[in-house]
């Protein structure tokens, strides 16, 4: 298996013998990316196969070099943003859960901890997924990528087409909301997760 810093090369010599790998090493960032913005594990493991589907068929049509200059992280992640933005155009049923630990997307926990602890936690998580994709989609999807998945400005920029300066605003705006919406436990909040 090739490692993140080599996938655009191993892609551009052999697309069909590499893709597997795109796939294992960024499922669970895109997956998590999705679910922050939808609220969803079900959207969002929807969203994950989509965008991968889309990344492949793009990736056979481009030449070998454009291959190997792609920014791939920050590629994928704008894929799923756009097929994310294009799934909540859609009007959709609401969906109710029949099984609140499998839907709530999140790890099975270490039979170590009290359940007064772990049912606290998932419920602090809950609570601030909902609120984050309760943002609007511009907030949610700056402050998800800045703060969730520890991408850099620069980066975060690259993936939602905007300049640095605006994403620094969005995330800004986004953390404020999420302030008023908890009441000021963000902070606690963003420790659970």
């Amino acid at each position: 298996m090739v490692d993140e810093h080599g996938l655009p090369e191993a892609l551009a010599t052999d697309l069909e013998g590499h893709f597997e790998d795109v796939v294992v090493i960024y499922q669970d960032r895109l997956f998590g990316f999705a679910w922050r913005l939808l609220g969803s594990s079900r959207d969002a493991e929807e969203v994950t196969q989509d965008a991968f589907v889309r990344a492949y068929h793009a990736l056979q049509s481009y030449p070998s070099e454009r291959r190997r200059a792609l920014q791939l992280r920050a590629w994928l992640y704008q894929i799923a943003l756009n097929v994310v933005r294009n799934r909540v155009r859609r009007q959709r049923l609401s969906e109710v859960p029949l099984d609140a630990e499998v839907a709530s997307g999140l790890p099975a926990h270490s039979l170590d901890e009290q359940p007064e602890e772990v049912a606290v936690r998932d419920e602090r998580r809950g609570v601030l997924a909902r609120a984050l994709a309760a943002l609007p989609e511009r907030y949610g999807a700056a402050v998800v990528l800045r703060h969730v998945h520890d991408l850099s400005y620069a980066e975060a920029a690259d993936i939602l087409g905007q300049p640095v300066g605006t994403v620094k605003s969005d995330v800004h705006r986004g953390l404020r909301l999420l302030r008023e919406v908890l009441g000021g436990g963000i902070d606690d909040a963003q420790r659970a997760s």
